[in-house]
């Protein structure tokens, strides 16, 4: 049982997968773990990155940027201009609602609004960490929530 928490643990700590396909894996793959236990450890592996990204990544991100090496210069643009895009966006958007702004960013399960683009954005956007991590935290138990419905709706009707 603990290599399949582990598996599901890992999954949703890999960035673009995360939480979104730790828990299909988790319930679809018939892992025999309940669906509670599947919930929990995807979302415990989903904010074990939340605080590191907040306080490093963009602190890498800037020093990565200013480097000679092309391919660290080029990732690391990259992300810096994906990062303050995401938090434009949602600051345009949400104007002094930031918060349920970007807990509904991370919260609707499609690619790219997961806990580390959230995070890097509300990183960007200064808005202080206790704030973000739980705006972070509940836009994960949100897409969580939505992930498990799906997964045992669908996997679900395949079985039955």
């Amino acid at each position: 049982m603990f290599l399949k928490l582990l598996i599901v643990f890992l999954i949703s700590m890999v960035p673009i997968i995360e939480l979104r396909g730790a828990v299909p894996v988790g319930i679809g793959m018939d892992l025999g773990l309940p669906e509670w236990l599947v919930l929990l450890v995807a979302v415990i592996g989903n904010m074990v990155p939340v605080p590191f990204i907040y306080k490093f990544a963009r602190k890498f991100l800037n020093w990565g940027a200013e480097k000679d090496w092309k391919p660290l210069k080029k990732f690391c643009n990259f992300c810096l201009k994906k990062g303050k895009k995401a938090g434009e966006k949602l600051e345009a958007k949400a104007g002094s609602g930031v918060f349920v702004a970007l807990l509904l960013f991370v919260g609707i399960p499609i690619p790219g609004t997961g806990a580390w683009t959230g995070t890097l954005a509300a990183s960007m956007l200064d808005l202080g960490y206790k704030k973000s991590v739980f705006a972070v935290l509940g836009g994960v138990l949100m897409a969580g929530i939505i992930m498990l419905l799906f997964s045992m709706g669908l996997f679900g009707a395949i079985r039955g």
